[in-house]
Parts: C-alpha cells; structure tokens; sequence
C-alpha cells in the first residue's frame, strides 16, 4: 500500500525538513517565487500568503503535517476534563518502565510508541527519545490511529480528532503551545470562503456545534486554541472515555463519545444522581451501569444526530463478553496503589493532588 506523501511547504526563503524525532527546522534554501516575472507569485491557489497559517496551505488529504499544537483551532466547545486529568496522571504520576507521554507522542506522530526514552528526556527535546518507526517509515495503520486536521480558510488547522490529547501536551510541563506534532491532513478546504467552509465543515460532521447542557452554539463560540482553560467541562464525554472497550468500542466517528453522552443526557437510561466523581468506587459503580445499559440495547436504537448504537460502536457483550474481573473494566478498576492503576485511579489521584476534586 502506498503511503500518504509527507509534504515539506516553501515559507519565504526557507523549506521545513524533518529532523530528529519528526520537528521540522527551517534550512534555507535558493528558490524562485512561482508563477511567471511580472506576476504576482501562485502559493498552492492563493494570491495572499501574509496569513499566520501559510505553512499549512499546501496540505493535501493524506498528508502528514508537522504542527505546532498553538496553531490548531478546535471544533468542538468542551472536552471530558477527567480523560485529560487521567493523562495528565500518567504522564506526571506514571509507573510505567516509559513515561506514557512518549507513547502517546509517538502514536499521535504515526509511530507507535516510544522505543528509547533518555535519562531526563522532555517532549519538547525530540532528539531525547525515539520512536518505534522512523520518519519515512510508517504504515498503513500507524497512519490511521492518527489525529485528524482541516485546513481552513488562510490555512487555519481545524482539529477534528484529538483535542483531549494536544490538551494533555499543551498542559504537560514539557509541553505547551510550542510542542510540535504530526497530525494527518483530511482534507483541505482553504479555498472556501469561511461561510461555505463552516457549511461543508456541518455537513462532513466535521465540527460540533452542542454545550454540555445540549444547548447549540454558532461556530465564533468554539475555542480558539486547546487547553484546558479554552474549554467548557463535559461530565458526560468524561463517563463515556472510561467506557471504551467496556460498553463501545472507537470506530473513527469524530465526536463519537459526545454523541454517546447525548443520549446519557437527554435519554437519562441511567439515574446519575448518585455519581461522585472524585470517588473510586462510585465512579466505576457509574461506568458499569451505564456500560451495561448500553450493550443491552438493539443495534438499531437511535441514539443522537440520525446514529444508532450499532454506529456508535457499541459493543455485542458487555466487557467484550468478558467477567467483570477480566478484560477492559478489571483493568479499569485497579486502584492507584496497584503494579498498574487503572484510568480511574490517575484520574483521582491527581485530581487530589491538584485540589480539583
């Protein structure tokens, strides 16, 4: 199978080329403006590059696109604070052998994992790891378990996949705006003027456009950056991350779990008043309830925006059709002073931390 192109932009009088763990340097270079002595230089369809996002108007669907997470914009109005707590956990309060951050970086890059972490290494010094593939060297599904861009109007990077991960990187210490990855391009839209952008945007599910409370927003509303301080608190996209792989499994939808918690919402199958969210053992009493209202549905309910269960991944057998201390909930339950926590267990332990309970 051919890989996606990894495309290099031409920015002034310089060109990114890859270097180390995939961070892009400016290396000069001698090149001529595009287009005919006389005429206005051609940038990839564009007349205009004086845009703080020229370097991402010649993204093309497929490609590989080096990004500073700064720049991306999101699509969506609030995250799940708790998946992003239990990231940030992992990452400061870990027992893995590798800081979970690397793998993490790595897989949003297109490599897998991390193969080799120095003594001292930080995310922002990519020559202090290394990752399972080379640059150059990945594949069909290392490509796929990417997160996902739209080029916007002026070059403007849309995120559509991944905000509760550049999130954690944005946050992590290491991290921060600054932080370069890679994210695979969808598609480029950069020619649409921005009403019609936004209107292809609603129309491919590309953005969405719902509070946590359910109530509608209009696109001048979505967050500017990612962050945790740019996003409303889901507490529902929250409960439905700790039920992946217990109740549905990903498939790839964008916005898939906000869909899910829609219904956990509005249809209110299970009474969440008893949920304490800074407690272990009501949190996962919640996650099991909920879970098991889920696979307990017919694949064909409607669940929320015309997707049915059976779309929105849901799983044949709770637990994957295994006992409750077995597969994905055992896991999931562990406490913090177990070998391996589980998500749950990161989550509180810094939320306690942090004084977030």
């Amino acid at each position: 199978m051919r890989l996606p192109t990894i495309r290099v932009a031409v920015l002034g009088a310089a060109l990114l080329a890859v270097v180390g763990a995939g961070v892009y340097a400016l290396t000069p270079v001698a090149t001529a403006a595009p287009g005919a002595p006389g005429t206005r230089p051609d940038f990839c369809g564009h007349d205009n590059r004086n845009t703080p996002f020229a370097q991402y108007l010649c993204a093309q669907a497929g490609d590989l696109l080096d990004v500073r997470i700064g720049d991306v914009h999101p699509t969506q109005p609030s995250l799940g604070y708790d998946e992003v707590y239990y990231k940030l956990g992992r990452y400061t309060l870990g027992k893995d052998a590798i800081n979970k951050k690397f793998d993490d970086w790595c897989e949003t890059d297109g490599r897998i994992a991390a193969a080799s972490v120095q003594a001292g290494a930080r995310l922002d010094d990519p020559a202090s790891f290394t990752c399972e593939l080379p640059v150059g060297g990945e594949t069909a599904d290392s490509v796929a378990a990417m997160k996902t861009v739209v080029i916007g109007p002026g070059g403007e990077p849309f995120l559509t996949d991944g905000h509760h991960t550049l999130t954690s990187f944005y946050e992590t210490p290491d991290g921060g705006a600054n932080l370069h990855v890679r994210l695979r391009v969808q598609a480029n839209l950069s020619t649409l003027t921005r009403q019609d952008f936004w209107a292809q945007m609603q129309a491919s599910k590309w953005v969405y456009l719902r509070q946590p409370d359910g109530a509608a927003i209009t696109v001048n509303k979505l967050p500017t950056s990612v962050g945790l301080a740019n996003f409303t608190n889901d507490r529902y996209r929250s409960l439905l991350y700790f039920g992946r792989d217990i109740g549905y499994a990903q498939n790839g939808l964008p916005f898939q779990e906000f869909y899910w918690g829609s219904w956990v919402r509005d249809a209110e199958p299970v009474d969440l008043t008893a949920w304490n969210q800074n407690d272990l053992a009501s949190y996962l009493a919640t996650v099991k309830t909920l879970t098991q209202t889920m696979t307990a549905l017919p694949g064909d309910s409607m669940i929320d925006s015309g997707f049915t269960a059976s779309q929105l991944g849901v799983l044949a057998a709770w637990n994957d059709g295994k006992a409750a201390n077995k597969g994905e909930f055992d896991k999931l339950a562990k406490p913090y002073s177990d070998a391996k926590p589980g998500k749950l267990a990161y989550t509180l332990e810094f939320k306690k931390l942090h004084n977030l309970a």
